[in-house]
């Protein structure tokens, strides 16, 4: 990628005229690196410019959404600039916009534009004066704390109206906290402050937000970029601007990340470097006692407390693996025998230490996890290897560290690319699973044969409907598999909830063996149409290819079908660069091809002639110790 000294004005006018594709990756990358209004608005124009005239991205892997605007204050400029960062991240993005401080009629009229416009998304942005605490600065709490629960109900009642009304997912703005020095310290010691009760009234509402709520949080926002820089009071007094023109670049860009989080899987994978990364200095130069690590200096209290970060990482749900230019045995050194050190070789599910390519190492961590590599995220301190990544491994996301340790932290924290949606029971246990699976690997190894591997692993599967407990973990799983995904239609958490009690068949799987719990581990969505039943979504973890459970799942399926009267199963395979594995699946599990076109191929399996798949799990219907 070219710097940004080199991506002027100049380069984008000259791309735009010769229509030059690399024109939309040096628009992207200039957005990314600023966060001036000004320059972002120059960008917007650009991007407006180059598609009057019919100069558009490459079409692979942009999404449609639509996003709806209401709020107590004016939308301009922070709709154009939503629009921007939704589009240079891959988002075709349709708008529609309510009236200045409508928006509660809006949501209660069920005639009004908001839901004749249907949007995916909803962002409402209420206004701080609707919700202050009315009283007196001496009021007793517990007055205020009534009022505060009050406001917050109402809010959430909104978003349940909107949710209920038209299935979308609904951004909240939470309160940007008063930045003056009125009424002095006294605004600590009451809740009646305008400080400490919207402070209350946002935690409240963070604590008590539904799934289908997603927080753009402007409190955090203002914090860190300044609550005098996120003000503009003339503007609001002349144009009703919630929010100064630099801080609503702020703001368009988390909401554009909200979005992003609910439409794409955070990142699953830390790769790690070792020398100089997760120590200071060379372990096979400087020996065990010669590496920078822990309390004996500043640097190495940074190495450590990046540690230990990393481990907060590994807890919360991301797979750790080291990628690293070392011997081995001098790698493992530290893990084992440093008293210091956070991190431990049980930590990580991959230890690459060798002298190989680093961009290989990483196949080989994929081929290990069985995750593409677009699921990872390499830490290096040496920007040549980061480039090396990138060339030969471009599906994998890189940060340089550079060689200042104390910066490690923030750049790691910053990349925002390990932000979860919702962290579920899966994702805390998710180190153990795979180190589970090696044990269940070196039982296949020690088998006579793949019957006995799979009688020994007494596996048992819990065929369930939807579950409201299981909503995140449903479309968590739906919306980052994509190897085992017969068509990759992705839902967000509120179209998930959507299915719970409706008409469609809508099944998860659970697989639990002598090893462990897998978790939740393959789902199918299916709706009845003229006695046929359509299967829209058939996904599994690829963790457990070849044991046997696709065949649980189509067993289940048919025995649906059967009991809804169904005639027939009709498939369809959509097919991606990721999902070539699953190009013949339905031909192989018995269905018959009905239609074969370049964007698809639609199947057919007759339900009377459907026999039963014999296989080495258990079955347990309708339960699940789980939920």
């Amino acid at each position: 990628m070219a710097s940004t000294e080199l991506i002027d004005n100049t380069i984008l006018k000259s791309q735009i005229l010769s229509k030059d594709p690399v024109f939309w990756q040096n628009l992207a990358e200039r957005t990314r690196q600023t966060s001036d209004f000004s320059e972002v608005s120059v960008l917007s124009t650009f991007r407006r410019k180059a598609l009057s005239k019919g100069f558009l991205p490459a079409q692979e892997a942009r999404t449609k959404i639509k996003l709806a605007v209401i709020g107590g204050c004016t939308f301009h400029p922070l709709s154009d600039l939503i629009l921007h960062f939704l589009f240079v991240n891959g988002y075709d993005c349709e708008l529609w916009m309510g009236d200045y401080d409508n928006y509660i009629w809006e949501v209660m009229d069920h005639s009004s534009g908001l839901y004749s416009f249907n949007p995916d998304f909803v962002l409402l942005i209420p206004p701080v004066w609707r919700y202050r605490y009315s009283g007196k600065l001496t009021d007793p709490q517990s007055l205020v704390e009534e009022e505060i629960s009050r406001n917050c109900k109402d809010i959430l009642d909104l978003c349940n109206r909107i949710n209920t009304g038209c299935g979308a997912e609904v951004i909240l703005c939470n309160f940007i906290l008063p930045c003056y020095h009125d009424p002095g310290s006294i605004r600590t010691r009451t809740l009646a402050s305008e400080w400490n009760s919207l402070k209350s009234l946002n935690m409240q509402i963070g604590l008590q937000a539904p799934n289908y709520v997603s927080i753009c949080d402007l409190e955090f926002l203002a914090a860190r970029t300044g609550g005098l820089r996120a003000r503009d009071d003339r503007g609001w007094f002349e144009t009703k601007q919630p929010f100064s023109t630099d801080f609503a670049v702020h703001a368009a860009n988390e909401i554009m990340h909200t979005i992003q989080a609910a439409k794409a899987p955070a990142k699953k994978v830390l790769v790690i470097d070792l020398d100089e990364t997760l120590w200071g200095g060379i372990i096979g130069d400087d020996g065990l006692n010669g590496i920078e690590i822990g309390s004996s200096s500043p640097r190495g209290e940074c190495f450590k407390e990046f540690q230990r970060i990393i481990k907060n990482l590994q807890e919360r749900g991301i797979l750790l693996a080291v990628c690293s230019k070392n011997e081995l045995e001098n790698a493992l050194a530290p893990f084992e025998k440093h008293p210091e050190m956070h991190l431990r070789r049980d930590d990580f599910v991959s230890f690459q230490a060798n002298w190989n390519p680093k961009a290989d190492n990483m196949a080989q961590i994929a081929a290990e996890l069985n995750l593409s590599m677009d699921s990872f995220v390499f830490v290096d301190d040496n920007p040549a290897e980061i480039e090396m990544v990138r060339q030969f491994a471009p599906a994998v996301s890189g940060i340089c560290l550079g060689a200042d340790p104390s910066f490690f932290i923030r750049l790691l924290k910053d990349s925002r690319f390990f932000e979860p949606r919702n962290i579920t029971e899966e994702d805390l246990v998710r180190s153990q699973q795979y180190k589970n699976d090696e044990k269940r690997m070196g039982l296949l190894t020690s088998s006579t044969d793949i019957n006995t591997y799979l009688e020994s692993l007494q596996m048992v599967a819990y065929a369930n409907d939807f579950h409201p407990i299981d909503v995140p973990r449903l479309a968590q799983l739906i919306n980052k598999s994509n190897q085992f995904n017969l068509t990759t239609h992705r839902r967000t958490e509120s179209e998930v909830t959507e299915l719970i009690g409706s008409d469609q068949v809508a099944l998860s799987f659970r697989l639990t063996d002598r090893f462990g719990d897998l978790g939740i581990i393959s789902i199918v969505i299916a709706k009845v149409v003229e006695e046929i039943l359509e299967i829209d979504t058939w996904l599994m973890s690829c963790r457990v290819l070849k044991r046997q459970m696709e065949h649980v799942v189509l067993n289940e399926l048919m025995t649906r079908a059967a009991q809804l009267n169904c005639r027939k199963v009709k498939g369809v395979y959509i097919p991606t660069s990721k999902n070539q594995m699953v190009k013949d699946f339905y031909t192989n599990m018995g269905f018959a091809v009905t239609s074969s076109e370049t964007d698809q191929t639609e199947y057919e399996l007759i339900t009377s002639k459907f026999e039963p798949f014999s296989t080495k799990i258990s079955v347990i219907r309708g339960s699940n110790d789980k939920s």
